[in-house]
């Protein structure tokens, strides 16, 4: 095997956000871009030589091409065996699980996730470590050093490799291995959940779904567990065929993206269930017959029911939730006397808990969930989760969430985003936040009052590392709360997000509509922030 070094020289904007390094496809299509950010991953690394490295992606556009390269790099930096999805195709989900499943030293995974896709859309890469999870700051860190510093990088002057075919070969004393992305996860959820109660449930009527796979990743996932085995209507997974452009549509599950599925379980005759998945496959949108379940409130849901799962049938750990997550599942880990974690946004702040067997279950309000099956969120989980509940619970999802909020109230919650806003101006609004903390506690509006008002910072239990700067909050003497906080997603601008949660123990008022209620917080949100004065903007982009 031939090895030519190309030298090279750093780009200033390889800062690896929350999930990884995302940018439009065109600027990862520049000279060198690519290469870069691959080396700095294997700069930062130590001792993988010979040992195994996991390789997919979602499937949109420039995977294919860019897997065949990072295929070139890791054969040159010594890698001994490479594990790929056929067609260069892994869920994000699926790659945790083969990562741990075959012991591999890590594994990159290419995705933008719930970003549009296209020759003019967006593009990511990520490096997730041996436990199968995201990689922690400590190495992001590193890595973003290395991409200012980088001059040279090797790559196998070899063939591309036929992606289409499982099977295995030997280049160069590298071992390949192309495998079926969806077999090993598959069997996976076998293990977890009660395939054969559900199975029976939806022979028997009581359950009838719609998946919207968006056109991404999770379609021949969800085709082959939902209708192949669990005997599913053909037809009840669409947009099942993953394209480079999601269908030109954005594979964000929320209502507002996943509209088809949102008619139909919003309409006449609806099915008992449906769900949505996004690009990667580790996010999840949950509906029932005329409700949509908050992302919050799935997560407390399950763990209120966690034993109904097999799994986890002998009772779970403790639970986390990222800070913004409303607190929902606080609630429920109070009455059931288990921890609960408060993380920074961010699936990588989970591993720790997961890995010293803190926690069981964990979420995030940006509609991920997951458990200790596997390092990521993982959104078709998620669905058989919520089929096995209803499958033993007999009920609706309706009937399942009002129990819920009658049992432990509800935290009746929303979020709003401005996207692609001005980064000065972004970043000109939480200074302007930040400047207001120390004088905010007391004051009042209406019915709210401030209890408390910071700037969150988290410590990890299991290894102390710090993590500062995650989020402004803003706390009501009722339990109310309002965050904001600047999203590290997005490809253009700044995202900035802000929560609003009210809780409310009525019994009478449990199904208010949520924007209503929120009406005041959101007015206050403004008050302090000003984002609609200093943007000019009217609206949000997306609520959801």
């Amino acid at each position: 095997m031939k090895i030519k070094t190309h030298n090279t020289t750093p780009y200033d904007d390889q800062k690896p956000g929350t999930s990884g390094l995302r940018k439009k496809v065109k600027v990862f299509q520049q000279t060198h871009y690519l290469e870069n950010f691959v080396q700095s991953i294997f700069n930062s690394l130590d001792d993988f030589q010979g040992k195994i490295l996991v390789l997919g992606g979602d499937g949109r556009y420039f995977n294919r091409q860019a897997i065949q390269t990072i295929i070139k790099m890791a054969a040159a930096n010594g890698f001994g065996e490479l594990i790929i999805g056929q067609g260069g195709l892994l869920s994000t989900p699926a790659a945790s699980n083969i990562i741990r499943k075959y012991h591999a030293f890590g594994g990159i995974v290419l995705s933008a996730s719930h970003n549009p896709g296209g020759p003019d859309e967006d593009f990511g890469i990520k490096y997730n470590v041996s436990n199968g999870g995201p990689a922690p700051e400590k190495f992001t860190d590193a890595l973003y050093q290395n991409t200012k510093t980088i001059n040279s990088y090797p790559i196998a002057e070899i063939d591309d490799i036929d992606l289409d075919n499982v099977g295995e070969m030997q280049i160069g004393g590298v071992n390949i291995r192309v495998i079926d992305p969806v077999a090993d996860y598959a069997e996976l959820m076998a293990k977890i959940f009660d395939f054969d109660l559900i199975k029976q449930s939806i022979a028997a009527g009581l359950i009838t779904l719609k998946f919207d796979a968006m056109h991404a990743i999770t379609g021949p996932y969800a085709t082959h567990i939902l209708e192949d085995v669990l005997g599913a209507t053909p037809g009840s997974v669409f947009n099942a065929i993953p394209l480079e452009d999601f269908g030109g549509g954005h594979p964000d599950p929320n209502m507002a993206h996943a509209h088809e599925l949102t008619e139909i379980m919003l309409g006449n005759n609806p099915p008992t269930f449906g769900a949505a998945s996004d690009g990667d496959g580790d996010r999840n949108m949950v509906m029932g017959a005329h409700i949509f379940v908050t992302p919050s409130d799935s997560l407390a849901i399950m763990a209120a029911n966690a034993r109904t799962i097999p799994a986890y049938a002998k009772g779970i750990s403790g639970v986390a939730r990222s800070m913004p997550t409303s607190q929902a599942v606080d609630r429920v880990a109070d009455k059931l006397g288990l921890p609960c974690y408060e993380t920074p946004t961010g699936w990588k702040f989970f591993g720790n808990l997961l890995d010293a067997g803190k926690i069981t279950l964990c979420g995030e309000e940006s509609f991920g969930s997951g458990s200790n099956h596997v390092r990521e969120k993982d959104g078709l989980w998620a669905v058989l989760f919520w089929l096995n509940l209803i499958a033993r619970k007999r009920q609706s999802v309706e009937d399942i969430v009002h129990e819920h909020w009658q049992t432990y109230g509800r935290d009746i919650y929303c979020r709003h985003d401005y996207e692609a806003v001005d980064s000065d101006i972004a970043n000109g609004i939480v200074e302007h936040l930040r400047n207001q903390l120390s004088s905010l506690p007391g004051n009042s509006w209406g019915d709210y009052t401030v209890k408390y008002a910071d700037e969150f910072s988290y410590t990890d239990p299991v290894d102390n590392s710090v993590s500062n700067n995650q989020g402004i909050r803003i706390g009501f003497t009722n339990g109310s709360r309002i965050v904001f906080r600047l999203s590290g997603t997005g490809t253009v601008g700044a995202t900035l997000r802000i929560y609003v949660e009210r809780y409310e123990r009525d019994t009478s008022k449990l199904k208010q509509d949520a924007q209503i209620a929120l009406t005041e917080l959101v007015d206050i949100a403004e008050l302090l922030c000003e984002v609609k004065k200093r943007t000019g903007r009217t609206e949000p982009t997306v609520i959801t």
